[in-house]
């Protein structure tokens, strides 16, 4: 059984002040690239060394899976779109595709809980067709919830062991939001109407009856809410499972991941839970539209990179912020030092300090 992942070791320290060090060699001011310069020391750090590497197979993992509680109009489209999405993933035709391909990574779906059938190449993990109405009944059974979690263990590894330096975790699945939102409200202890988002743009009657649908989940999943497992067994589904299951044991295997938006983010507030201090080894790659998600990234203590309205999902948020990322590590690993590039560490009237005998940094932007 997977019961917990224990805990985590934290990135490297030594390196973290290394790399922060190097950033004072640099030639610029101390500081002047601003959040660059603290994205590049947690690389570092992640990595393990100083100066970091260029990311060279940053790996997406879209994880599929339905939910009973779409069949119940909380969704502006119906449960059919996400295995037809599948297909257009399979295709090259989504949004994350095309993120992909501009911040040079690779892209890979798994079907956990589609509602129909997918290509066997997706099907290798799938656990369950949909999972259960999380406003009526349990999302799944006690062996899915472990099998679901297993998955996402086995597919972290799968990745990390094929050579994957960088994680994002994606998602699609029409109505997902809903269990995301009854995720994150719950272990936030937050009202609902307070959490409640509109989704994939579902009307104000449609925004009703997903507030309905949230507050008797989370009825349901309150006497769960200080076991992760369970949690995830009777107020989430497979999707989720999963998703937390790779968060966690990305972490296990000192892998950094870029969370994306909502859904991504409630799976990984649970596997938090599930191995204490996996957040260390994350980076919020953007803020959703979505209430529920910075109600997440607040209780993560995660400062997104990105506010651009974005709402999709598919780890297209997070694939927007990873050029950015990529840029960090480029200035701390290649920029020249003031040693390297022959340029004065001191202004011309400034002498070394007499407490330390260093010089001062030059101001630059003179």
């Amino acid at each position: 059984m997977i019961d917990g992942f224990g805990p985590v070791a934290p990135p490297d320290a030594q390196i973290r002040a290394a790399a922060e060090q190097r950033q004072a060699q640099l030639t610029k001011p101390g500081g002047a690239l601003g959040r660059l310069e603290t994205l590049g020391n947690w690389v570092s750090a992640c990595q393990g060394v100083c100066p970091p590497k260029q990311f060279e197979r940053a790996r997406v993992v879209v994880f599929a899976g339905d939910h009973g509680v779409a069949r119940h109009g909380v969704s502006a489209y119906p449960s059919e779109v996400t295995a037809q999405m599948v297909a257009n993933f399979l295709g090259g035709g989504a949004a994350v595709n095309t993120l992909a391909a501009v911040a040079d990574a690779t892209v890979r779906v798994v079907d956990i809980s589609v509602d129909a059938d997918t290509d066997p190449r997706v099907a290798e993990h799938k656990v369950r067709r949909s999972s259960g109405a999380i406003d009526r009944e349990d999302a799944l059974s006690d062996d899915e919830i472990q099998a679901a979690l297993a998955a996402g263990k086995a597919i972290a590894d799968e990745e990390i062991d094929a050579g994957a330096d960088l994680l994002i975790a994606g998602d699609m699945g029409i109505g997902n939001t809903t269990p995301a939102t009854v995720l994150i409200a719950t272990l936030t202890d937050t009202e609902p109407i307070a959490a409640v988002g509109r989704g994939t743009g579902i009307d104000d009657a449609g925004w009703v009856r997903k507030v309905a649908a949230i507050r008797d989940a989370m009825r349901r999943a309150r006497p769960a809410a200080k076991d992760p497992v369970e949690l995830l067994r009777v107020a989430a589904g497979a999707d989720f499972a999963a998703m937390a299951g790779f968060l966690a044991q990305a972490a296990t295997r000192r892998t950094p991941v870029i969370l994306d938006g909502v859904v991504v983010t409630a799976a990984a507030l649970v596997a938090e839970d599930l191995a204490a201090g996996a957040s260390t080894w994350w980076l919020a790659g953007h803020r959703s539209t979505e209430p529920a998600h910075t109600l997440a990234l607040q209780h993560l203590r995660l400062d997104p990179l990105l506010d651009l309205d974005m709402r999709l999902g598919e780890g297209s948020g997070a694939l927007t912020a990873l050029p950015i990322l990529r840029a960090a590590v480029a200035t701390l690993a290649e920029m020249a030092t003031f040693a390297e590039a022959g340029v004065s560490t001191a202004d011309s009237d400034t002498e070394d300090t007499p407490e330390t005998g260093a010089a001062q940094q030059p101001n630059l932007q003179k």
